[in-house]
């Protein structure tokens, strides 16, 4: 089972993790010994014991690769623990948990698309939820885009499914890279990280300057080497340094300018950088990611590398120490700066797209969620022509996979009205349809044995409200969205509606009179309609054109006075009614 797979991905982080952590603990206490031996070498050495001072300098070296080893060991202690938290998503997908995730996607909610409530394609237990592993805004926005009730071209469809597809097989890597993408910070925007190093410098180090970075230092160095040889006097290096300092204030506000956008960059560059060498260490076959996986490792990786080598020396500066000693001896400010301008012009114009990449790779991820997930999936079969949707053994992504009861589906352009008792199933279906269709055109597979289907604006009346604040009753706003369907279908292009007990807001003889005409308006050659109703008369509709009316309903049963349902969909009209029975049962007859 693929739950399985994450409990043992996560018992063997668990066991890294507790390893790494005591070595962790002992370089601590190496690190203090070592501290505390040089300090007392250097004590001897000033004492004047002799070899204590060649003592004390190993031991520095020393403590100094410990140092280095010991934050090594720390950031793959944090990775471990990255690791754990992805991993613990996955597992909320198949405990029922994940509705407890905190990106619910609640800002792309539409006022004026019904379909992202009424499907619960964005907020609380939504697709987005299940769904989202994104940590970048723009992997986010990208996210949001795919789950679309308007149907994209087929081969950018097509294009999607080939890239999650060839992710299915790797669940290893795709936790190896959110959790190395855990490293940023939640919901990381990369626009003002673009903006900042793209943007066009004010102020450019000259070419004269760039030289004198070069050159000058290596002249001051020469002549401290040499003055400790006793082959030159003093004064000169003297005067050299205090040349490099006089240069290294006088540019100082220019410097610090260019420097400026490199100083809060730091942590995400190093993050960026990672993300991009391990994609680039992986051959994918799939035109999408092969591409992504080429462009980031032939340049994106090299050059983030440089740019967070870069920003590590431009921070070094934070040390007054440093900045004193580097720019006197180096004119480390002008050489940083140098360096930044020349990666600007040859880089930085590339830096949106290998952002933009990890971004399609988050959004791949994410719609791969349902596979890595379901034992049941498949990927839908994109079809031409009229309008038709067949679906075997379909159920809702949002209902855990041990509890969700399938249907088969085969529809062409017709109308549909479903009957059947409260809480039969009748408003499940109609969303389970129309849901997989957004995972459909998202490229995403759907929780089916098969699925095949014909892209069509999908349209909804399910959740409606009144409005206050506008003085809409619940019948004249769920009039406005029939209205809506019905001026869209003088485009003549395909439609999958969904009408969930048509016009319950009005008496029921304005009701009957009302659904009768919309229906009939709304049976289309080129439209698959959905009606729920609890109203037998809208059952003996005829259609008024080549195109079927149907009927199709729940049903529900009763054992030891109880009543079940089998959430089954079935052949003809329901012949049962069980209000009375709830009424009953909530103590109000």
């Amino acid at each position: 089972m693929k739950q399985d797979f994450y409990k043992n991905l996560q018992a063997e982080a668990q066991t890294q993790l507790a390893a790494d952590e005591k070595r962790s603990g002992r370089y601590t206490i190496y690190r203090t010994a070592c501290f505390f031996a040089l300090i007392f070498a250097f004590a001897a050495g000033y004492d004047g014991v002799r070899g204590a001072t060649v003592i004390g300098m190993l031991l520095l070296l020393f403590f100094s690769r410990l140092i280095h080893q010991h934050n090594r060991l720390k950031k793959r202690i944090h990775f471990i623990q990255n690791s754990l938290d992805v991993t613990e998503e996955y597992l909320s997908r198949f405990n029922g948990k994940w509705q407890k995730l905190t990106d619910k996607g609640d800002e792309f909610i539409h006022p004026e698309r019904p379909q992202d409530i009424d499907l619960h394609i964005y907020g609380p237990a939504s697709l987005y939820q299940y769904l989202c592993c994104a940590r970048t805004a723009l992997g986010r926005q990208k996210l949001a885009q795919a789950l679309t009730v308007t149907p994209p071209p087929a081969n950018i469809i097509a294009q999607r499914q080939a890239a999650v597809n060839e992710l299915i097989d790797r669940q290893r890597l795709c936790v190896e890279l959110l959790a190395l993408s855990r490293f940023l910070p939640t919901g990381h925007d990369t626009a003002p990280l673009i903006k900042e190093v793209t943007a066009d410098q004010p102020h450019h180090i000259s070419p004269v300057l760039q030289q004198t970075a070069r050159l000058l230092p290596l002249l001051t160095m020469t002549s401290i080497v040499l003055a400790l040889g006793g082959l030159m006097e003093w004064h000169i290096p003297g005067l050299l340094i205090l040349l490099q300092f006089a240069i290294a204030m006088v540019f100082h506000r220019q410097n610090q300018t260019i420097l400026a956008p490199l100083r809060t960059l730091n942590h995400e560059l190093h993050a960026y950088r990672a993300l991009f060498i391990r994609m680039g260490k992986t051959n994918f076959t799939s035109p999408q990611l092969n591409k992504l996986s080429a462009d980031l490792s032939t340049e994106g990786a090299p050059a983030l590398q440089k740019l967070a080598r870069l920003t590590d020396h431009v921070n070094l500066c934070r040390n007054l120490f440093f900045f004193v000693l580097g720019n006197t001896l180096l004119l480390w400010d002008c050489h940083c700066a140098a360096r930044f301008s020349r990666w600007q012009d040859n880089a930085a114009q590339n830096l949106k797209s290998w952002l933009d990449a990890w971004a399609d790779m988050e959004l791949y991820i994410s719609l791969a969620m349902t596979a890595h997930t379901r034992e049941q999936f498949t990927f839908p079969q994109v079809l031409k022509g009229a309008p038709q949707l067949n679906t075997t053994d379909l159920s809702s992504l949002l209902i855990n996979e041990e509890k969700a009861v399938p249907n088969d589906t085969a529809m062409t352009a017709e109308t549909r009205i479903i009957t059947g008792s409260n809480m039969s199933g009748k408003t499940t279906y109609m969303r389970t349809l129309a849901s997989s269709l957004v995972l459909a055109y998202a490229g995403a597979p759907v929780c089916a044995k098969s699925f095949a289907c014909t892209p069509m604006a999908i349209f909804t009346s399910i959740q409606v409200h009144d409005d206050q604040s506008q003085g809409i009753s619940t019948f004249y706003a769920e009039l406005l969205r029939i209205k809506q369907m019905v001026d869209f279908s003088q485009k003549q292009t395909p439609m999958f509606i969904c009408i969930d007990e048509i016009f319950k807001g009005t008496n029921s003889a304005d009701r009957i009179i009302g659904a009768r005409e919309a229906i009939k308006r709304l049976t289309r050659p080129y439209a698959i309609t959905l009606v729920s109703t609890h109203d037998f008369e809208l059952c003996d509709l005829q259609s008024g054109n080549d195109i079927p009316v149907t009927n199709y309903h729940f049903a529900e049963y009763y054992e030891d006075n109880k009543i079940k349902f089998d959430y089954k969909i079935k052949n003809g009209r329901c012949q049962t009614t069980n209000a009375q029975y709830l009424l009953k049962m909530a103590g109000i007859l």
